[in-house]
């Protein structure tokens, strides 16, 4: 997958939910072709994770890997493995899997079990820096199950409960750090409730936690808004700071307001492809969630 407003560049993430996408559309050439491209483009660390980002004309310019791309690709890879019946797929996916598990799983101060967003960069002494919309429970745990790593499902659900705590007090932000003392914002990347947080309640709801209090405070942002456009960012005090009308956004927000309300009218928008990449992959995204997790909010 390409993102045109990033000099067409290519990201980790992009390709793992592009492979995700295509075992939901039963499409074995589209994933066959995504993976030859992301192992001989990404695949370039001496672990077996992928570097974040290449640009068309520059090749690799991080070399940093992003650990929702590796989740995304070592679950994309078991699904197809078994759907498409193609054993080096889940092979790979293991050596991922694994790799998430040794590299990019710590013990916070508080004793639990954090996913650090990068395997550089993000972790000081005492301290763990924390991108929530990283945590995807129902890959984490399909990945757990099927390669026996017992810390991807624990790190998942101390996710969750970091999530929770988050949540009782406002929207759960882009960025947060652990500290001995607590949760406090990060010093340099935003803590606001922006782009990365808008994927919080999404796989939340995908892994059918409609009632997780990430969720229902996301929910209770849009529940109330005009449909014809929903907040993307606010501050931390809860006031809106952007809103946007990209149906991509839309949908996530009518997911949301769908599976919230026993009874509800409220549909996911067809599929529009006039957007751009971001907004674009959050809409096919939601509708796969909800086809699997909430079929009532189909149109």
């Amino acid at each position: 997958m390409v993102d045109a407003l990033q000099g067409d560049a290519s990201h980790s993430e992009g390709q793992g939910w592009g492979m995700t996408l295509a075992t939901a559309f039963d499409d074995a050439e589209a994933l066959a072709r995504m993976f030859a491209w992301t192992e001989a483009h990404l695949a370039v660390r001496q672990d077996p994770l992928l570097a974040w980002r290449w640009r068309p004309d520059a090749g690799v310019t991080d070399f940093n890997n992003a650990t929702d791309g590796d989740l995304f690709y070592a679950w994309a890879l078991l699904k197809a493995a078994r759907q498409f019946g193609v054993p080096h797929y889940a092979e790979r996916a293991a050596a991922v899997a694994d790799a998430i598990d040794k590299i990019l799983i710590r013990e916070a101060p508080n004793g639990q079990l954090v996913l650090r967003p990068a395997a550089e960069r993000f972790s000081i002494p005492d301290v763990e820096t924390i991108n929530p919309s990283y945590y995807m429970p129902l890959a984490m745990h399909a990945l757990a199950a099927a390669f026996d790593i017992p810390r991807l499902a624990r790190v998942s659900d101390d996710g969750e409960a970091l999530l929770a705590r988050i949540a009782k007090q406002r929207l759960v932000p882009d960025w947060v750090e652990i500290t001995p003392e607590g949760l406090q914002p990060p010093m340099n990347l935003p803590a606001t409730y922006g782009y990365d947080a808008l994927r919080v309640p999404l796989y939340l709801t995908w892994s059918g936690r409609f009632a997780h209090p990430a969720v229902s405070r996301a929910r209770g942002l849009v529940s109330m808004q005009d449909v014809e456009s929903v907040p993307v960012r606010v501050d931390e005090a809860g006031e809106i700071i952007e809103r946007s009308d990209a149906p991509g956004y839309i949908a996530v927000a009518r997911l949301l307001r769908c599976t919230g309300m026993a009874g509800s009218s409220t549909k996911i928008p067809r599929f529009i492809a006039q957007q751009s990449y971001y907004p674009a992959t959050l809409h096919l995204l939601a509708v796969i969630a909800a086809a699997q997790a909430a079929p009532h909010c189909i149109t």
